[in-house]
């Protein structure tokens, strides 16, 4: 076991050591505040403070993790050993920076909590962030720094036991709107060839009729070829649908009609569901207890894992009302149009709530991107991002995670590249 001394062990502390050295590097550790039983222990020891007591592994500590709530202050970014990393500290520290203030700031979303300029959705721009300023948005530095970490420990310390694990794939299908043609309904038809008119999409207008009139398939429709593909592989996948209303009147469908509770019946026999909350509900906890029931009444299921219409997340608002629901995982830290880690990890991570200083039981999962972030771009590109996002993922052993829609699997040549990233 490793004992981590600190004069004051605040909830932060306790948290981050807990994610950083028992979840992601698999080590047993212990906390005290006594100096006497700090020096009488004779196993791995680490003190995290303002100054060491003497020759043991110490850490300086940058301070955070001893406050209360949050403000604006500046960071600076440097160099470790080609990676970036903030709150520098002195020379008698075993590691250059105090990672562990670093990263309870980025696993917290601290930025997130203070003023910022918002998109037009509401949304916590991806430009607003420290990672996408100083360059390592499509880094998982959190995890990279615990690896550094690890390193010096084990010089320390060679008798103490790591538990290894491997990398985790789990992919995530934004299934929001099913079918963009089928079962929608009278008015939400009438309204689609209306629009297909105004912008003379006549051949919108062909796939439509066709489509409605059974002559092919809708082509959002993908839900049995991604079952059929991905059956026999051992990646985790989970299916996520929205019960409330769209945002855009011609993207709904009513959850009443029995082909709709059908799809979904027969996809939850198969892979894990999910649920989209609708973006106009997300303040109002009655309605999100409703869609929750629905969805549960549906699959004869618990409802455990979700995320939010068009990645909206107010913090801490919407991760209290998915508390108080019980929900236990949470996949909508993403940027919507924007590839990267959004918290600068792959490990998932419990939600820690600023305003209250507590830690709560909400898994948060992160994912390096979605595919709606590649839009416009090549699929040479696309490749050569794909395997450098999976490649870092891996050296850390952390979870690799992207949101696709059911459209992205729809046979075209644009789509070849998420089809074969699925089924493979």
């Amino acid at each position: 076991m490793l004992l981590i001394y600190s004069s004051k062990i605040t909830t932060r502390i306790t948290y981050i050591f807990k994610h950083l050295c028992s979840r992601i590097l698999g080590i047993k550790i212990g906390f005290t505040s006594q100096i006497e039983e700090f020096i009488s222990y004779s196993g791995p020891k680490l003190s995290y403070g303002k100054k060491p007591m003497g020759n043991e592994f110490f850490v300086q500590s940058q301070g955070l993790l001893t406050q209360q709530g949050f403000e604006s202050f500046d960071i600076t970014v440097r160099e470790w050993e080609g990676v970036p990393c903030f709150f520098s500290v002195g020379n008698e520290s075993k590691l250059p920076f105090d990672i562990f203030s670093a990263s309870f700031y980025l696993l917290s979303r601290y930025e997130e909590y203070l003023p910022h300029v918002k998109d037009e959705k509401g949304r916590f721009l991806a430009s607003e962030s420290i990672a996408y300023k100083e360059g390592f948005l499509e880094q998982p530095v959190v995890d990279i720094w615990v690896y550094k970490f690890k390193e010096t420990l084990k010089a320390s310390f060679p008798e103490l036991d790591f538990t290894s694990k491997k990398m985790i794939i789990h992919h995530l299908i934004n299934a929001k709107q099913p079918f963009i043609y089928k079962n929608k309904g009278f008015l939400r038809s009438l309204s689609g060839y209306l629009n297909d008119l105004s912008k003379f999409k006549y051949k919108d207008i062909f796939q439509r009729t066709s489509t409605i009139l059974g002559i092919k398939e809708d082509p959002y429709n993908t839900f049995d070829w991604i079952i059929n593909s991905t059956n026999k592989i051992e990646n985790q996948i989970s299916v996520f649908f929205l019960i409330g209303e769209a945002v855009n009147f011609d993207e709904g469908f009513n959850i009443r009609r029995n082909i709709i509770k059908l799809l979904i019946k027969n996809v939850a026999d198969y892979k894990e569901i999910g649920l989209v909350f609708s973006r106009e509900n997300l303040k109002e906890f009655e309605q999100l207890k409703s869609e929750k029931e629905k969805i549960e009444a549906i699959t004869n299921r618990n409802l455990q894992a979700s995320m939010n219409d068009e990645y909206l997340v107010n913090l801490p608002e919407n991760y209290r009302n998915l508390i108080e629901l019980e929900i236990e995982k949470d996949y909508t830290l993403v940027y919507e149009n924007t590839v990267g880690f959004r918290a600068s990890t792959c490990t998932p991570f419990l939600f820690y709530d600023l305003d209250y200083e507590i830690v709560t039981p909400l898994f948060i999962h992160p994912i390096a991107f979605a595919t709606t972030g590649f839009e416009g771009v090549n699929n040479t590109i696309k490749e050569e991002k794909i395997t450098q996002f999976k490649s870092i993922v891996k050296k850390v052993n952390g979870t690799f995670s992207v949101v696709f829609t059911n459209s992205d699997f729809n046979i075209s040549s644009e789509n070849k590249i998420w089809r074969d990233l699925i089924s493979k």
